[in-house]
């Protein structure tokens, strides 16, 4: 234990390494792995239909740009890079009857707020919101309308950014990488207003800013890797082989990209809690000497928990060398 105690002790001093590890050992306490996961799938399942949609819309508010349609798409699916250039062509409106149309935008609006209510649900843990605080199935759908409102909005600019980006080729690297930077602040906004709206919790624009920078990051990040990998592994391959690629490479994408959002998140109430440092071998024994953070952290998680208004949790502690009829009281 003496390695580990020296270090343990270091780590509660020093910032960059005791905030780091509390961001994961809070990912762990609420099963962020778990929350990324409901996020990946409903997320795939929504991805395609959206994209129809945007296709369907775009067919009935530039009926005679057809040129102009298909530049937003590719401008679209160019943030999706494992099957950006597998749909460039592919994505087409929905056609039929009217009936037919409404159904499958139906259909595909469930498929996208569903996603966007993981999200919330996935935010609401991290902040240790109650459950009986939590929205309604109702009340959380229409959170989730706007958090697709705002997708379509962040659609709209990065296809600006990406047509100066095109532009941008001809003028050198300078041009290139202020493209990139303005699309890492834009998205950084994007991600304040959704992890501001997308919890009951009222959370000030300083609390979210270090999770938001941090997502935009790691989106653009994402960006590359996934371009790379289309360069490196499907260039060339089978058809059978790419397909499998394509679906196993967007689910592990998809992941990623949620992984990201939910640490972001994790991230910024770690920081606005206070909830640094913990003990070092708090997740792994019991007999430790945990930290006000684990405290703190702890008494977050039982007291979310909390199913009626009526209903009291307390909380308390007892230290390692402490019998069980002493108890330190905390909350």
């Amino acid at each position: 234990m003496g390695m580990l105690g020296a270090l343990d002790r270091y780590q509660r001093k020093h910032k960059w390494l005791g905030l780091p590890l509390a961001v994961v050992y809070k990912f762990a306490d609420d099963q962020g792995a778990y929350l990324a996961a409901l996020i990946t799938y409903y997320g795939f399942l929504s991805l395609f239909p959206l994209l129809l949609i945007m296709a369907t819309v775009l067919g009935f508010v530039l009926p005679g740009h057809p040129e102009l349609q298909q530049q937003l798409i590719d401008s679209a699916l160019a943030q999706f890079p494992i099957i950006g250039d597998q749909l460039t062509s592919g994505t087409q409106p929905l056609r039929g009857s009217g009936w037919g149309l409404v159904t499958g935008i139906v259909v595909a609006l469930y498929g996208g707020l569903n996603a966007a209510v993981a999200i919330q649900n996935a935010l609401d843990i991290v902040w240790g919101v109650p459950v009986n605080k939590r929205p309604n199935p109702f009340l959380a759908r229409l959170r989730s309308l706007a958090m697709l409102g705002l997708l379509g909005a962040g659609v709209l600019l990065t296809t600006a950014l990406t047509v100066v980006g095109g532009f941008g080729e001809r003028f050198g690297p300078v041009v290139r990488v202020g493209v990139v930077v303005l699309s890492v602040a834009v998205n950084c906004g994007l991600y304040i207003v959704a992890f501001r709206a997308l919890t009951v919790r009222a959370v000030t624009v300083r609390e979210v800013v270090p999770g938001a920078l941090l997502a935009a990051v790691g989106w653009q990040v994402l960006q590359a890797v996934g371009t790379a990998y289309v360069d490196g592994q499907l260039r060339g391959s089978t058809q059978v082989y790419g397909l499998f690629a394509i679906v196993l490479g967007l689910l592990a994408w998809i992941y990623l990209a949620a992984v990201v959002v939910v640490l972001s998140a994790e991230l910024n109430a770690v920081v606005a809690g206070r909830l640094w440092p913990r003990a070092l071998l708090g997740p792994f024994i019991e007999d430790v000497d945990l930290t006000r953070a684990d405290r703190r952290s702890y008494t977050s998680y039982a007291t979310s928990q909390r199913y009626r208004e009526s209903e009291e949790i307390e909380v308390s502690f007892r230290g390692p060398d402490d019998p069980p009829e002493g108890r330190d009281r905390d909350g």
